[in-house]
């Protein structure tokens, strides 16, 4: 494996395990040359899963792009990156396990809006007002009155005197 720091192709496992959904090998690793530290995690290979974009155009599956989305929306949250790897890995784990070649772009981006909606809800109207190309305040405003009327029925806000609470 060569080393992310220095690029040097020397380096030992200092510790392996299996990930906590069990479908990877999490492997720390040190470069003997620039004595750093990184993590590398094994997964099977499998049939490559496509998406099916907007368009209609088919790409590649990328989980870097799920994780890339969710970074941005968890930006100055306090949600962990433990937590935004997990979400990445549970999205990825439901689209092999429903779809055997393709998947709809769309389906990526409601489970993703599904998990973000029960951790943070800020970072899931950021995720949602990209996803679903919110075209100005009022399509945005609207997405957080449908925020607020669910809370409400999962009985999540409570009405006090100025207004909502949490």
């Amino acid at each position: 494996m060569r080393c992310p720091y220095c690029k040097a192709d020397n380096d030992r496992v200092i510790d392996s395990r299996a990930s906590a959904d069990g479908f990877a090998i999490r492997r720390r690793r040190v470069c003997a040359d620039c004595q750093r530290r990184y993590t590398t995690y094994e997964r099977t290979e499998s049939t490559p899963l496509r998406v099916i974009k907007k368009t209609g155009e088919r790409q590649e599956f990328d989980r870097n792009k799920i994780l890339s989305g969710l970074r941005r929306a968890c930006e100055k949250r306090p949600v962990s990156t433990e937590q935004i790897e997990a979400i990445a890995d549970r999205v990825e784990r439901q689209c092999i396990e429903a779809f055997d070649k393709e998947v709809p772009s769309k389906v990526i981006g409601d489970l993703v809006m599904k998990e973000l909606q029960h951790l943070d809800q800020v970072a899931y109207v950021r995720f949602a007002s990209v996803y679903r190309e919110f075209k100005d305040a009022t399509q945005f405003l609207e997405e957080l009155r449908r925020m607020v009327e669910r809370k409400r029925g999962e009985g999540g806000f409570h009405e006090e005197k100025g207004g909502v609470s949490g």
